[in-house]
């Protein structure tokens, strides 16, 4: 029963998860990636992504 009121004085500490992986510039999606980006892999939605995206880059210039 201590623990229990021990517990209840003074609170429960929740220890986080392990230290984040440091950033090995990995790229973890596919849709990072260059190829997919620039629609250069043949997919149809690819390729239309990349041209909104070409849209949108010369929108600003």
């Amino acid at each position: 029963m201590s623990e229990i009121d021990d517990i209840i004085e003074s609170g429960m500490v929740f220890r986080g998860a392990s230290k984040p992986k440091s950033d090995d510039g990995k790229v973890k999606t596919k849709a990072k990636k260059k190829k997919y980006i620039t629609g250069a892999h043949g997919s149809g939605s690819a390729k239309q992504k990349a041209k909104y995206r070409q849209q949108r880059a010369n929108r600003h210039k």
